[in-house]
């Protein structure tokens, strides 16, 4: 069912075309992709088109300059038709952060706008199988050669891997950990094929192994030593994507238990006027229109320009542990055949219960508000 929103009418149309195409280009494909594990290569290219890929960066480089309170709404109505491909607009967003915050003017001229346009899809590189809520004891080294860098090491749990066209990365440099934008074609990058898991198909997760990968400088975002820093501001931006992907999937999960309720009788009645069943979709409801609202409030001070890496961190907290419980409640609402591929509500839980691992898992997430409390007392 449409959601309410509180939009000026510009973005109200925004939304309003991202729910139109997500109707027509993505719910009809998303269900044999899944099957399949068919990487929607073309669904990207086809939200780039619309301008949906670049909302939160400028349009002087071809973005939407759309506020992250109205981007992140429509990340949510892209989740709602297909999970994966919201997660893929997330962490694409995510390997444009380090270009536009910490890249030259020239960098920014030549690679920008065809990433916010959708001809160069983008992977993060952060992560290693030793270093996931740690990122500072990464051990991928990157050594300078005259003009080159020389990059060695893996990263694991790589979306996108092996299917992006270019690779935001993270290695350990002389002066630090440094942030490097790395091209598909690079000799010596190779991707493991992929994971096996538990949902999420549609949605390549490889290890990409660098060897001896060179990388000229100029490919460099920001200063030796800066990368880490680059890495940790892109997460509470990323934290707030994955908090509207679940939002949107929980969603997705409460109208599908809505809509079996209404039309599913029992003792000669529908199930939805049986007060149990009723008052397990209000508490359904609840959490899916909490998170949103905690997702919403973070973006609203990142617009601002104010300090919101707590938020981020809450938003993403709450709105994936709702959306494990909202889809886990949609298949008992439709017990026996939420349990069977008959209904998409078994896949929605499949698919949530990554969301509180990653981008730092929800444990990490309450360290960072921890540690926050303390520090501001």
């Amino acid at each position: 069912m449409p959601v309410e929103r509180l939009l000026d009418d510009d973005a109200a149309d925004l939304v309003a075309l991202t729910r139109d195409i997500a109707a027509k280009e993505l719910a009809p494909y998303v269900d044999e992709a899944e099957r399949e594990a068919t990487f929607p290569r073309e669904r990207f290219r086809t939200l780039g088109r619309a301008g949906l890929l670049g909302l939160p960066y400028p349009e002087e480089f071809g973005g939407g300059g759309q506020p992250y309170e109205v981007y992140l709404q429509v990340v949510e109505e892209i989740a709602t038709a297909w999970a994966a491909v919201g997660v893929g607009v997330s962490v694409h967003a995510l390997s444009c952060f380090g270009l536009f915050h910490a890249g030259t003017e020239d960098q920014k001229q030549r690679w920008l706008p065809d990433m916010l346009g959708g001809e160069l899809l983008g992977a993060y590189c952060l992560s290693e199988a030793h270093a996931g809520s740690d990122p500072a004891a990464m051990r991928t080294t990157a050594r300078r050669e005259g003009d080159d860098y020389v990059i060695n090491g893996a990263k694991a749990w790589t979306t996108h891997g092996g299917e992006a066209d270019y690779y935001k990365v993270m290695a350990r440099a002389d002066e630090g950990i440094t942030c490097f934008l790395v091209p598909a074609s690079a000799e010596g990058l190779v991707a493991d094929p992929p994971e096996k898991k538990m949902g999420l198909m549609s949605s390549t997760t490889a290890t990409m192994r660098f060897e001896q990968v060179r990388v000229p400088v100029e490919r460099r975002l920001g200063a030796e030593g800066q990368g880490l820093s680059i890495a940790l501001a892109g997460l509470d931006s990323g934290r707030l994507g994955i908090a509207a992907v679940a939002t949107g999937v929980a969603q997705a999960a409460l109208d599908v238990a809505v809509a079996y309720a209404k039309d599913r009788a029992a003792f000669g009645v529908p199930i939805i006027d049986h007060q149990g069943l009723s008052f397990l979709l209000a508490d359904m409801a609840a959490a899916v229109e909490s998170a949103r609202a905690t997702y919403l409030f973070a973006a609203r001070l990142r617009d601002a320009g104010r300090p919101f890496s707590r938020q981020a961190s809450i938003a993403k907290l709450v709105a994936t542990d709702n959306a494990m419980r909202v889809t886990t409640d949609a298949v008992q609402v439709l017990g026996g055949a939420g349990y069977t591929k008959d209904f998409p509500v078994e896949r929605f839980m499949r698919e949530t219960k990554v969301m509180q691992i990653f981008e730092g898992t929800n444990q990490i997430q309450r360290l960072v508000i921890g540690r926050d409390l303390k520090k501001k007392g």
